[in-house]
C-alpha cells in the first residue's frame, strides 16, 4: 500500500498527459477525416490525387516513425515544435489519414438511389447529405471509428520516444526506481478502466444510430 501512496502521483501525471493527448486528438481528427473523405470523393481529381498520397504515406509508415520525424527530423529545415504540439501534430496526420478511409467506406457504401432521392424530394445537396447520408454513414463507421479510438487511448504511450511523461512511461520509471511490477500492473488496470468506459460509451452512442 505504501509503494502505491508513493507512485499514484507520478501516475496521475501521466494519465493526465495521456487524457490530453487523447482528447485533442479525438475532437480533431474525426470530422478532419470526414472532411478529406468529402473531398476526396467530390474533389478534383488533382486534388484527390495529393489525399491519396498524404493517407498512403500516414497508413504505410510506423506512427513512431512519423513521431521521430515530426519532433527530430523537421527543426533539420528550420521547422521546430515542442514536445506536445510535435505529438498532437503526428497523431492528428496519422488519425486522420485512417478516419478519412473509414468515412470514404462509409459515404461509398450508401447506395446510390438515395442521392437520387435527394434530388427528387428537392431537398438541396447539402441538407440531403447532412440529414439522410450523414446519420447513415456514422452509423456504418461506428464500429470501425470505436476500434480506432480504442487504439488511440494505447497508442497516446508512444509519445515517450518524445520525452513526454504520459502514463505509462510514468510506470516505467516508478518500476525501475522501485524495483518493482507494481507500477506497470496499476498502468494496465488504469488503461483496461479507460478503454472500458470508452467501450460503454461507443456502444451507447450505437444504440442512438440504432435505426
Amino acid at each position: 500500500m505504501n509503494l502505491m501512496t508513493d507512485i499514484m502521483p507520478a501516475l496521475l501525471n501521466g494519465l493526465t498527459t495521456t487524457l490530453k493527448l487523447f482528447f485533442i486528438i479525438f475532437i480533431l481528427t474525426i470530422p478532419l477525416g470526414f472532411l478529406i473523405a468529402c473531398i476526396r470523393i467530390y474533389g478534383p481529381k488533382w486534388v484527390t490525387w495529393i489525399i491519396q498520397l498524404y493517407i498512403y504515406i500516414m497508413r504505410g509508415t510506423p506512427l513512431l516513425l512519423q513521431l521521430m520525424v515530426i519532433f527530430f527530423g523537421l527543426p533539420i529545415i528550420g521547422i521546430t515544435f515542442d514536445r506536445f504540439a510535435a505529438a498532437i501534430l503526428a497523431f492528428l496526420l496519422n488519425y486522420t489519414a485512417y478516419y478519412a478511409e473509414i468515412f470514404r467506406g462509409g459515404i461509398l457504401s450508401i447506395p446510390i438511389g438515395q442521392f437520387e432521392a435527394i434530388k427528387v424530394l428537392g431537398m438541396g445537396k447539402f441538407q440531403g447529405f447532412k440529414r439522410i447520408i450523414i446519420p447513415q454513414v456514422f452509423r456504418i463507421v461506428l464500429p470501425s471509428i470505436g476500434n480506432e479510438v480504442i487504439s488511440l487511448v494505447k497508442d497516446t504511450s508512444l509519445v515517450y520516444i518524445l520525452g513526454l511523461s504520459e502514463l505509462l512511461r510514468a510506470g516505467q520509471i516508478a518500476a525501475n526506481t522501485y524495483a518493482s511490477l507494481l507500477p506497470f500492473a496499476a498502468v494496465g488496470i488504469i488503461y483496461l478502466l479507460l478503454t472500458g468506459i470508452i467501450t460503454v460509451a461507443l456502444n451507447f452512442i450505437e444504440t442512438k444510430f440504432d435505426f
